[in-house]
């Protein structure tokens, strides 16, 4: 399905500065919010225990609040959870803190502050939530090296290079929307954010392939103009891909309840970045490394050289002229 006009070729190379500078405060502004906020870990990376409770009118926060920090369970949090009746009880003390049945004990600290009921008992300890949040971000650099190494093989270095950034400006930016929004840093986030990461590497993948691909077919040796060429060629696909995706997402940041209003916030704003970054900060960085147009296709052509030398030399070997 053709959205646009195929044989039209459309300037993206003449906006690169303009979206450099877009994408530099957005990065900016990300790293100064995780340096002057940071991120606000949920109970998966922190350690401590989570109530979900659900009142039939609207729930009293103060009251509850106190009646938690009575019961000494340390550090106290107390919000809305998806409308005024609903409120999630968080605070830094294991299960042991409210004994065998903390849904009972919860009950006995809130009983006499209305009809309610207990949703959820989450229960990560300290050593536990440290562990997870290791791995997460292990997690995070062996993917970015795995997508190194595989582009690097399948293109070239300066295409890996650019691929790595591209993800990486994705990440960071969809880190910020997660500050910004106050939005607890859990083992979905850390879901969304390699989800992303792979939406931004396979919308990538087939801007570079088809500049690969343009490389040796266009008829320019500049290398904006076959950047240009091979991005527009892609328009329609990169159009009906992120419209698709993000329609989906805007279903389930509407329709989808407050528990994954998170989880969809950050891939909204993660998939919205990744196509940017695909067309407006992979493709250029491949000017700004010097990719030369004209030494590739002499690459590309020694390679189809040596590839029919050797052919013709197996084909010598089976008929025994070797």
């Amino acid at each position: 399905m053709q959205v646009f006009d195929s044989d039209k070729i459309y300037d993206f190379m003449k906006f690169r500065h303009i979206a450099f500078v877009i994408s530099a405060i957005l990065i900016i502004g990300s790293i100064g919010l995780f340096l002057i906020k940071g991120f606000t870990y949920g109970i998966d990376f922190s350690g401590g225990t989570l109530i979900q409770v659900k009142y039939d009118q609207k729930a009293p926060l103060d009251e509850i609040r106190t009646r938690f920090e009575a019961a000494n369970l340390g550090n106290i949090n107390v919000t809305e959870f998806g409308s005024d009746e609903e409120v999630t009880i968080r605070y830094s003390g294991s299960s042991d803190s409210l004994g065998d049945n903390p849904a009972l004990a919860t009950k006995e600290i809130l009983k006499g502050s209305g009809n309610f009921e207990v949703r959820k008992v989450d229960v990560v300890g300290p050593k536990v939530g440290s562990e997870l949040r290791t791995k997460g971000i292990m997690a995070l650099c062996v993917s970015f090296a795995l997508i190194l190494v595989y582009i690097t093989i399948r293109f070239e270095w300066r295409f890996a290079i650019a691929a790595v950034i591209s993800d990486l400006h994705d990440v960071i930016i969809a880190c910020g929307a997660l500050i910004l929004f106050k939005i607890d840093f859990n083992l979905e986030i850390l879901a969304a954010l390699l989800t992303i990461m792979g939406y931004s590497l396979n919308d990538t993948i087939v801007v570079f392939d088809r500049i690969r691909e343009g490389v040796r077919t266009s008829k320019s040796i500049k290398l904006t103009e076959v950047i240009n060429e091979s991005i527009s060629a892609t328009l329609s696909r990169t159009f009906l891909t992120s419209f698709t995706t993000l329609l989906v997402i805007v279903i389930l940041f509407v329709w989808g309840g407050a528990m994954i209003h998170g989880f969809s916030l950050v891939m909204l704003v993660g998939v919205i970045a990744g196509t940017f970054s695909s067309v407006f900060i992979a493709a250029p960085l491949l000017i700004l490394f010097g990719f030369d147009v004209e030494k590739y296709r002499a690459f590309l052509a020694d390679k189809q050289r040596r590839a029919k030398e050797k052919e013709k030399m197996r084909a010598m070997y089976e008929k025994g002229t070797v």
